[in-house]
């Protein structure tokens, strides 16, 4: 059988793939449940700094209609991608996703996991599912709202909108819109300037981030960051960075 999803990892960066060509790179649960594993030896690897998600031509259409069509409640549940999704979101590394082509359902949703998202200006991104007589069901209802906020995230989910890179780029889905032969050299630019950052420090700015953002309370969330920045200064990487500030030379993180 073809390798259908497959992991390079070079020089610190992991890059995930989808080879479904045939299909648009249309998400099985075959091939969650190898992207799951995958990203339960990135856990274990502390080598890779960054996850780049980048598929050829399409980043992914969606998930298999063809296969969802006839479940009941209970066959359904099981084909929820909730699980895997989340653990990308936990990741402690930064993620981006580098969309070409069609990336529409549970392809977006995927994307919207990640913590940045990169376009071809070209490509075509929507959560359709209400014309399937659904909804999104791999996190999008919550993930979209919260990057575009609830009233363009109603218009793209409730209308089955679909838009493209540059509109994705103005209302601030995606991080950056590019030219298509340039995206994944986009991808990897980015990923280039974020590994050379301290590890712990992005972990615990990432965290912090996402604490801002569950906890409503400005002055509880304000005051779990302020412990977890004080908690920085018991690692090696503030003490390298602060002195190589000092000293007016590049820090040499240690991620510890």
């Amino acid at each position: 059988m073809d390798v259908q999803v497959t992991m390079e990892v070079k020089e610190r960066i992991a890059t995930i793939s989808v080879n479904r060509p045939e299909a648009l790179n249309a998400l099985s649960k075959d091939i969650i449940d190898k992207i799951d594993e995958m990203i339960e030896e990135i856990k274990r690897n502390k080598d890779i700094r960054v996850l780049i998600f980048y598929s050829r031509d399409n980043f992914a259409a969606g998930a298999d209609i063809k296969v969802m069509s006839e479940c009941n409640p209970r066959q359904a549940r099981e084909f929820v991608f909730t699980e895997t999704y989340n653990k990308i979101h936990d990741l402690e590394i930064p993620t981006i996703a580098a969309i070409d082509g069609y990336a529409f359902g549970g392809g977006l949703e995927l994307a919207l996991t990640c913590d940045f998202r990169i376009a071809s200006k070209d490509s075509k991104m929507g959560l359709t599912e209400l014309n399937l007589g659904i909804m999104p069901g791999a996190g999008g209802t919550v993930r979209l709202a919260r990057i575009i906020g609830e009233s363009r995230a109603k218009e793209m989910i409730f209308l089955s909108k679909v838009i493209d890179g540059v509109e994705a780029e103005r209302i601030g889905l995606a991080n950056a819109a590019v030219d298509k032969e340039e995206l994944y050299a986009a991808a990897l630019s980015w990923a280039e300037r974020l590994k050379r950052k301290s590890g712990v420090s992005l972990a615990a700015a990432k965290k912090s981030i996402e604490n801002g953002i569950c906890i409503t309370d400005i002055h509880s969330s304000t005051n779990t960051e302020a412990e977890i920045w004080a908690s920085l200064f018991d690692s090696y990487d503030q003490k390298e960075g602060m002195r190589a500030f000092i000293e007016k030379r590049r820090p040499e993180f240690l991620d510890k």
